[in-house]
């Protein structure tokens, strides 16, 4: 057997039962329920953040996406303008080179003909000179040569030596 400071009594154990049922109840009318509504709660808001997380991941991937798409158009758009732009430079360049040829043309013919107009005065004026001095050099040999009477009749028998009748 046990010894009587070890034992306890049969009203003891009731009390203490009793107690404890009674400590029992108030907790879990009291206490247990508000902390296991706590804890509810936060579990609650721990899976709605947790949703939240992930639904945000996926609209960051999405913007991602958005953005990528985005910046792939805008890249495709600048190549584009760019390249508009290098084929209005060429077309500008080739419509600036073919002027500048027709322009250069223009002034080549114009040059051309103002050479060939200086060209036709100057032998006009080579043909009147010449023309002046034969006619000068003829006068003085006919002065000369008429100068004489012997001469005079001798020049006539030659011109009438060629000149030959029909």
């Amino acid at each position: 057997m046990l010894p009587a400071f070890l034992s306890p009594e049969l009203g003891l154990i009731f009390w203490q039962l009793v107690i404890f049922l009674l400590v029992l109840f108030l907790l879990g009318k009291f206490a247990w329920k508000p902390i296991l509504l706590a804890l509810k709660e936060r579990e609650d808001n721990i899976e709605g953040a947790l949703r939240m997380a992930d639904q945000a991941k996926i609209e960051m991937q999405q913007l991602k996406a958005g953005n990528e798409k985005l910046l792939t158009e805008a890249r495709l758009e600048r190549d584009r303008m760019m390249q508009e732009a290098t084929q209005m430079a060429n077309q500008h360049r080739e419509a600036e080179k073919a002027r500048a040829t027709a322009e250069a043309n223009t002034i080549i013919q114009q040059a051309r003909e103002a050479i060939q107009q200086e060209k036709n005065a100057a032998l006009a004026e080579v043909k009147n000179t010449a023309a002046k001095l034969s006619l000068d050099i003829a006068e003085r040999i006919l002065r000369r040569e008429l100068a004489d009477p012997a001469a005079q009749t001798q020049l006539v028998d030659s011109y009438l030596k060629d000149v030959k009748l029909n």
